[in-house]
Formats: C-alpha cells, sequence, structure tokens
C-alpha cells in the first residue's frame, strides 16, 4: 500500500475542500495521485504531439508537491465547470461615469464568480465633492464606490462562491489619498480589499526635500468646474501612456502625506506601497503598456486586463541528504523541473476559460506566466543556513537566479517550436532593463528566436498550496514559528483552528530523534524586519513580476524605525513593500500555542 501523501489533517483538509474534484454523487478524485493525473492529463491535452508523454512528464513533476501550480489549476483543470484557471486579474480602466462604474462593477462580479481575484485602479473616479458634469450631482468619491465593490464581493460569498480577493490601488496625486489611506482605520471596513498605494519617484523625492506635494486631476473631467485652479501640470494619468494637463486642485506637505501612510500601515497593515515608476521602468512590454495595478497579492503588476498564471517550485523536494554535512540542492533536477513547469504554465494560458474576451485576448497576446519558490526557509534550514544571514541570502539569490535563467532558456525553446508571444517586439523587448540583465546568451537566444512568454517569475505568497504540501513554509516567508495555530476558513464562512507543525522541524526530528533544534533553525521570533528586507532585496534581480512578502514587525518596535523600512525598500529596487505590526483593529490569522512565547504575526494574502 503506497505511503499516505498527507502528512497533517490540514493537508488532507486543502485537498478535499480546495483541490479534489468532486460531482453531485460524490467524489470523482479518490485520491490524490487521481487529482494530479486529472490535472496532468488536462494540461497535456493542449499538446499537438505526444500527449502521453507530456502527462507523464507533468505527473513527474506535480507528485510528491516538487512543482505547485496555483489554486485555480489545481481546482479547475479537467472538470465540468465553467472556471477560469487563472486566479487572479487586473480589470479594465474604469471610466469617470455612473453608467461605466457599474459596467466594471460587472465585470468584476464575473471575475470573481468564476473564481478570479481582482485588482483595480480608483485614481480614474473623479474626487469627493466635485460636481458631476452631466447631472449636477456631487461626486462622492473613489473610497464610496469602493464599498459598493466590497459589498458585492461579500453578496458573491454568501451564495458560495470562492472567498473573494480585490486590490484598490489610488495615486499619491489623487485628491482623495487621505481618505484612501485611511479607509480600513475601523475594523471591518473594505475586509475584502488590499490596499495600496501608488507612490512614484517625484513624490519619494519630494519627501527628502520636504517639498510640497500637488493634488491634481485631470483637467477634462473638471471643465467648467468653478472650484479648480489655474494651476495646471502634466501628468501621465493611470493606465494611459501620454501625458496629459491636470489641475492642482491643493497642495499637502509631502512628508506630512508620507508620514499618513506610514502611520496607518504601522496602525492597522494597510494601504501597502506600490512603487509605480519601479514596476514599469522594469516592465518587459513597457514598450505597449502602462500598470497602475496588480493583483491582490501584489506580486504580478498587470495592465488593464491582465491576468496571473502562478506556479511555484517547492524547493524542500530539492534538497539532498538534509542536516547532514553534504547537504546541497539538486540543482540537475531543479532545472528539469524548472523547465517542465514552463510549458506547463504556458499550457494553461491555452486551456484556461476567461470570464471576459479582453481578458483572453490579454492572456494570450502576452502569455504572461509567474514561475516562483515555496519552501525556501524549511530548504535554507535543511541546509544549515540562517535565514537571516548573508550566506543564506547569497543561496536564495542563486536559485532564484537559476530558476529565472532556466525559465527564460525554456521560454526561448517553447517559441522555436510554438513561436513568440503575438505582442513580441524584438528591439523594443530588448531594450528592456530586466532583459539587459540577463546572460548573454539568453539576449542572443531571444534575438534569433524570439520567447514564448513576456513575463516568467513571480514569487507568490503561496499560503494555501503550501498548508497543501505538508506544512512547508510560504513563499519566500521565514518559518511563522515551529509549532502554532493557525484560523482555516471553512466553507460555512467560519473559521476552524489547525495546530501546525513546519516541515523542516519535523523532518529533524524523524532525522536526528532526540536532539536539540540547531541555531539555525529561526522563525519570526529571532528575525529582525531588515532580515525580511535584505531576503526580498536579494530575489528581486531575478522576479521579472514582482514578490509578495509580508515583514513582520515586532510589538515594540519603534515607528521611527519602521518608517525607514520603506524608504529603504525604495532605495533597493523593490517594486512594492507590505508590513505586517501587531494590532488590535487587524487582529491575528496565526497564533502560537501557550507554551511558546508570543510575537509578531502574519496576514493571510493569499488570493488562491
Amino acid at each position: 500500500m503506497p505511503p499516505d501523501p498527507f502528512q497533517s489533517d490540514v493537508s488532507q483538509y486543502i485537498w478535499n475542500s480546495k483541490y479534489r474534484y468532486c460531482d453531485d454523487e460524490g467524489p470523482v478524485d479518490e485520491t490524490l495521485d487521481d487529482t494530479w493525473h486529472r490535472v496532468a492529463r488536462g494540461i497535456a491535452g493542449i499538446e499537438p504531439h505526444r500527449q502521453s508523454d507530456w502527462t507523464n512528464r507533468f505527473l513527474n513533476i506535480l507528485r510528491g508537491f516538487r512543482f505547485l501550480p496555483g489554486g485555480r489549476i489545481l481546482a479547475g483543470t479537467g472538470v465540468p465547470y465553467d472556471v477560469t484557471l487563472f486566479n487572479c486579474f487586473v480589470m479594465g480602466r474604469i471610466e469617470d461615469t455612473l453608467e461605466a462604474i457599474f459596467d466594471a462593477l460587472k465585470e468584476g462580479a464575473l471575475t470573481m464568480q468564476q473564481g478570479g481575484g481582482v485588482g483595480y485602479d480608483f485614481s480614474t473616479l473623479r474626487p469627493r465633492g466635485f460636481p458631476a458634469r452631466r447631472v449636477g450631482s456631487i461626486a462622492s468619491g473613489p473610497v464610496s464606490f469602493m464599498r459598493i465593490w466590497d459589498a458585492a464581493c461579500d453578496t458573491l460569498i454568501s451564495t458560495g462562491a470562492r472567498r473573494g480577493a480585490m486590490m484598490a490601488s489610488l495615486r499619491c496625486d489623487h485628491p482623495d489619498i487621505e481618505r484612501f489611506i485611511d479607509a480600513k482605520r475601523h475594523p471591518g471596513e473594505l475586509r475584502h480589499f488590499n490596499l495600496s498605494v501608488q507612490v512614484n519617484d517625484d513624490f519619494m523625492q519630494a519627501v527628502d526635500r520636504d517639498d510640497a506635494w500637488p493634488l491634481v486631476f485631470p483637467v477634462r473631467a473638471l471643465q467648467g468646474n468653478d472650484q479648480c485652479s489655474d494651476d495646471v501640470v502634466q501628468r501621465v494619468w493611470s493606465d494611459r501612456h501620454q501625458t496629459e494637463p491636470c489641475r492642482i486642485l491643493r497642495r499637502v506637505r509631502a512628508r506630512d502625506l508620507w508620514e499618513r501612510i506610514m502611520r496607518a500601515t504601522y496602525e492597522y497593515a494597510e494601504p501597502g506601497v506600490l512603487f509605480i515608476d519601479s514596476i514599469n521602468r522594469m516592465n518587459n512590454l513597457a514598450y505597449r503598456e502602462r500598470i497602475s495595478a496588480t493583483n491582490p497579492c501584489g506580486e504580478v503588476p498587470l495592465p488593464t486586463y491582465g491576468a496571473c498564471n502562478l506556479g511555484s517550485l517547492n524547493l524542500t523536494t530539492f534538497v539532498k541528504q538534509p542536516f547532514t554535512q553534504r547537504a546541497q540542492l539538486d540543482l540537475h533536477t531543479l532545472d528539469e523541473t524548472t523547465t517542465d513547469a514552463v510549458r506547463f504554465l504556458d499550457n494553461v494560458v491555452d486551456l484556461s476559460r476567461f470570464p471576459l474576451e479582453a481578458q483572453r485576448q490579454q492572456a494570450q497576446g502576452t502569455r504572461r506566466i509567474g514561475l516562483g519558490m515555496t519552501g525556501l526557509a524549511d530548504a535554507l534550514m535543511m541546509l544549515g543556513l540562517n535565514y537571516g544571514h548573508e550566506e543564506a541570502r547569497h543561496q536564495a539569490a542563486k536559485v532564484m537566479a537559476q530558476i529565472c535563467h532556466t525559465a527564460y532558456r525554456a521560454s526561448i525553446e517553447l517559441a522555436k517550436e510554438k513561436g513568440a508571444f503575438p505582442y513580441f517586439n524584438q528591439a523594443d523587448y530588448l531594450h528592456s532593463p530586466f532583459i539587459r540583465a540577463l546572460p548573454d546568451e539568453i539576449q542572443q537566444g531571444i534575438e534569433k528566436h524570439g520567447i514564448r512568454n513576456s513575463h516568467l517569475t513571480a514569487v507568490a505568497p503561496t499560503g494555501t498550496i503550501s498548508l497543501f504540501a505538508n506544512t512547508t513554509s510560504s513563499g519566500l516567508e521565514p518559518v511563522f514559528d515551529f509549532y502554532y495555530r493557525r484560523k482555516i476558513l471553512q466553507p460555512d464562512g467560519k473559521y476552524q483552528t489547525y495546530t501546525l507543525t513546519d516541515y523542516a522541524w519535523r523532518l529533524w526530528q524523524t532525522v536526528c530523534p532526540g536532539k536539540p533544534r540547531p541555531d539555525y533553525f529561526v522563525d519570526c521570533n529571532t528575525l529582525t524586519p531588515d532580515d525580511h528586507l535584505l531576503m526580498q532585496a536579494a530575489l528581486q534581480p531575478y522576479v521579472d513580476n514582482a514578490i509578495s512578502k509580508t515583514i513582520n514587525v515586532p510589538a515594540d518596535y519603534p515607528f521611527e524605525q519602521f518608517k525607514s523600512l520603506y524608504k529603504r525598500a525604495y532605495v533597493l529596487g523593490l517594486k512594492g513593500c507590505t508590513t505586517f505590526w501587531p494590532n488590535p483593529v487587524t487582529g491575528e490569522i496565526l497564533s502560537v500555542e501557550p507554551d511558546i512565547s508570543h510575537h509578531c504575526c502574519s496576514i493571510e494574502r493569499e488570493a488562491g
């Protein structure tokens, strides 16, 4: 009899409740291997030739939790339901009319109904208090309309739809930015949204210089409005490429606004910050798209109607001889798995349904994928490395570089076989700063053959699929604790608490029974916020999308030091920053057992 693939109750529960296919008569997937077969056959069914061979190749990377596709792929492949295999989308531009606003709401509802999370830039909506041009009423502002989205998401959940996830972003120069910053100050407000401020280079410089900061809105939307000043500046607004005249409605002190953002995220974990100019500067498709929003967890900045197609390599499965002097990563198998995972995710683009035609066109035009890692913290411990030390960051960066470069080589080979992505423009694509930083032979391969996928790497939070994979550490996050409780949302909308044991700790107890934990077994209680930040920075050069990372901040961490984390994130070239300081507003998803000292906790940010 084959061994039980599940080492914990929560892993079995995740499979049963999220990924196991059941019809009206009961389970169709009798075992986890049935799930792997269903997914592998479905993804290989896209192949024009050798479908049986590709089924076996995909089975090989799925078994043993070596490659973990996004949750929508596991749940929706090979089933008769009308669902999307893409986890998350950025929705279309919200035009500033009532008809367009509710059209956008309808598109979001249709997307969430099929299981997709959604991201929006609400900067296109007129600030509160300004007259509407056609009917003479007064605009209520972006935050008021976000409440309508929040209620719609809540309604979809109450009808049995998958748990909703939404991201709202707003420009740092929008006149309603203070209201947006303070939107989640009260518990229960906008609870289905993650919030992020689009912070640009000019604002960061204004903060450094202690300048006045203009809050503006496009002139075309404010014509005939007596409240407007005569001061006009040129700005690129939202997802548009060209600058347009924007009227200055008022000025605030840049440092005061920055302080307000910092104080809000310190006290109730939101809003996060998107360094929007860094995002656009490093975008491989900057020649054809302007990004102003991300998916709900922030690891994939996307243009309007863009979609994220995610998968993660479970690094714990590539460690040979763990906890010994000979412990090492099996880089050959990592390369093989990465190559097959790229093909797997590329096939998802053609296999998936899409809630909207515009989403299908965008996904198939760019063929964006986001291959990343999970189990990093556990793998480092299995290699005898301390997450907070430079040697661990060096190893993590080396692994991410190998994943990145192997993925790009695999995508070039796919382009030779199946063609480049339709929106590929050789000269402009090769001019991208990220592409110019790749090894010469990869650049030459793209020049000669094109590339199948516009983007290839992302590091997602992987909260649910890491629990599914026997409680490995999540994404690039450190271990929360080696033995702790976690609340898991049930189908009835209530939370059930599970007691969890970290994967590496369980393995240590098996390999070295009775021995105490070595000093390289570190968790959030022993790591500093700088340790978190530096690990994210170590991986960022090899991630062409972005990284979802929550920097845990201890309860006694001073506010002035906290503020410096975001400045450092900007200087280090990160595309965004999210922190969590334990407080009464956000509460806790994770909690340690009573016999373990309390420390900072994390936010459940995964959409899948």
